[in-house]
């Protein structure tokens, strides 16, 4: 016991690896991610900006879009900017609560975000299931009430989760095989006894997960049963377009947390985990303010107007 305290509380610092099947990429894969995270930051920021700009936006929909876009913006933000540091480098050190935290706001954020997913679903339901009612039901301290319980679940969840895993037991190697403290690696790092922690984190991943799914299903499934129910086919597709945007994004956010992490256990899984886990990082908040932008035609409008404003302005 005295020695597994010792082991604890030495442990100073991590190294985060890097990607060493395409290290000779470095240079381009340095400028890509720079690219690619200050397009990300911008096309979210964007949605945010124009949906407090223009009243038209100021509706549920565009509410609950515009905290989802802050989101996405405070999960890259937690990993990409460390990430770019990596990339000069064969490997790159990280402090013990550098570390946590960072697993932390990228756990807490990347939470909060399914549950506001399975928010955003039940008002696209309210919407096209019961219209009349909606400006009634989705009253703007309903959409604060619903963000808050978004972000007040989760806390608690993610908290106990990482508290967990850092009074673990970190013997050395101190080597995480990942280009950012994700708590899988981190568990895999310990020399303690860690079936408690891993069936902790299992069963908080399939709550949040499943949870937010098993909402999202029952939304959908009502609003697919209303939609078969109009009876033209144009109130259909005008119906279908109002969720279009919404179902582009929860797939991708669902896909590809199944794709990362639903795998049979085995040693290569944290090396592949780090290329999917990449793309996932990247491409995923990039392509969110794309989907909205141009496959909605208010938001799209309202981009325009903004812009001959401030060229006008200007």
């Amino acid at each position: 016991m005295l020695m597994e305290m010792e082991n604890r509380t030495t442990v100073q610092e991590f190294t985060l690896e890097r990607f060493p099947a395409i290290q000779h990429l470095g240079k381009i894969l340095f400028l890509v991610h720079v690219l690619a995270y200050l397009a990300s930051i911008a096309g979210n920021a964007v949605i945010i900006t124009i949906t407090c700009a223009d009243s038209r936006l100021h509706t549920p929909m565009y509410f609950f879009l515009s905290i989802f876009s802050f989101l996405e913006c405070g999960v890259i933000s937690a990993v990409i900017p460390k990430l770019l540091l990596i990339f000069p480098v064969d490997r790159k050190i990280i402090s013990f609560l550098a570390c946590f935290i960072q697993a932390f706001v990228f756990l807490y954020l990347g939470a909060v975000g399914f549950f506001l997913i399975a928010v955003m679903s039940l008002d696209r339901y309210v919407a096209i299931c019961k219209p009349l009612h909606y400006p009634t039901i989705m009253n703007l301290k309903t959409c604060f009430l619903l963000v808050t319980a978004c972000f007040i679940l989760a806390f608690p969840l993610i908290t106990g989760l990482v508290v967990k895993v850092s009074q673990l037991s970190f013997c050395g190697p101190h080597v995480i095989p990942h280009f950012f403290c994700e708590l899988g690696p981190l568990i895999h790092l310990s020399c303690s006894d860690t079936r408690s922690t891993e069936i902790l984190a299992l069963v908080l991943a399939l709550f949040v997960l499943l949870t937010s799914i098993i909402i999202t299903i029952i939304a959908y499934s009502n609003i697919v049963v209303t939609i078969m129910q109009l009876p033209s086919a144009k109130e259909k597709q005008k119906a279908f377009s109002t969720c279009s945007s919404h179902l582009i994004v929860l797939s991708l956010m669902y896909g590809s947390c199944v794709f990362i992490y639903v795998k049979p256990k085995q040693m290569n899984r944290l090396e592949s985990n780090r290329e999917a886990a990449l793309v996932n990082m990247v491409v995923t908040p990039l392509l969110n303010p794309v989907i909205y932008t141009l496959r909605n035609k208010q938001v799209h409008q309202a981009l325009r107007e903004t812009m001959c404003r401030m060229k006008i302005s200007g």
